[in-house]
């Protein structure tokens, strides 16, 4: 379902303001602070939500306020038909598709002896098998030239106790980005993963253990800090735009050097 409106243009010329762009889960956190990020660049954002409209209203009335063009379209991404109405509503509302990011928020935790099989199989649908629908549909929907993004975690690069169904199902994911990308590149096409560490978005810190956990992120982490969603929305503007025309089938952790 479609909500919000086409706002006035500004006549400012961004970096993608000749751009149609989808951010999935983006009515908080990293995914919002992408959306705002590209439609600065200049992109017209779907602004894609599952259960929380005033968050996502919120989302499209920023970007209006600032001169954008965004719109708020309801759908759960892990479903099938849902998902595909999506692409169809942004095809209809905007005319295409040439940014494609897929932010999926499917964490699990818990020591892998004490994981059910429902736990492992919800896990996987949110992280693996909806990644793979999505790159699925967007192979049909992206224009050529296009972008396509997949937010996984830099957990897949570490070995963390109680985050193994979490990074396994992410590193699915990348692996599915990795194949993609070569599948797809003959038409122009760049697809890639972006690796957020801890990152302080309002989920996080609603955890009991965010403070202890941050505290010991910050410890460990080079540049002494724990991540701010723009962080990541900053990479994922690069991956959009012209400048990262020649970067495929990478795997980008952004996390201060916490993984490397």
């Amino acid at each position: 379902m479609i909500r919000g409106n086409e706002s006035r243009d500004n006549g400012s010329r961004g970096p993608l303001s000749d751009r149609v762009a989808v951010v999935t889960g983006s009515s908080r956190g990293i995914g919002r602070a992408i959306a705002l990020r590209l439609a600065a660049d200049g992109a017209r954002v779907v602004v894609n939500y599952n259960s929380d409209l005033d968050a996502a209203r919120q989302v499209v009335t920023t970007i209006e306020a600032a001169g954008g063009k965004a719109t708020a379209v309801q759908a759960d991404v892990s479903d099938p038909e849902q998902l595909r109405a999506v692409f169809d509503a942004t095809v209809q509302h905007y005319g295409g598709l040439d940014v494609f990011v897929h932010n999926a928020p499917g964490f699990a935790g818990g020591p892998l002896a004490a994981a059910s099989d429902e736990e492992y199989e919800r896990t996987f649908d949110v992280n693996s098998r909806a990644t793979f629908m999505a790159l699925r549909e967007s192979a049909q929907r992206v224009r050529d030239g296009g972008r396509i993004v997949f937010i996984s975690s830099s957990v897949t690069r570490a070995s963390i106790p109680g985050l193994g169904l979490y990074s396994a199902s992410k590193a699915a994911g990348e692996q599915l980005v990795r194949t993609f990308a070569r599948e797809i590149a003959a038409r122009g096409v760049t697809v890639n993963s972006v690796l957020p560490g801890v990152t302080d978005t309002d989920g996080y810190r609603s955890k009991p253990a965010a403070p202890a956990e941050a505290d010991e992120a910050v410890a460990r982490t080079p540049m002494g800090r724990i991540g701010q969603p723009e962080d990541i929305a900053d990479v994922v503007g690069f991956l959009a735009s012209d400048g990262g025309r020649w970067v495929t089938g990478n795997s980008i952790a952004v996390d201060g050097g916490l993984t490397a």
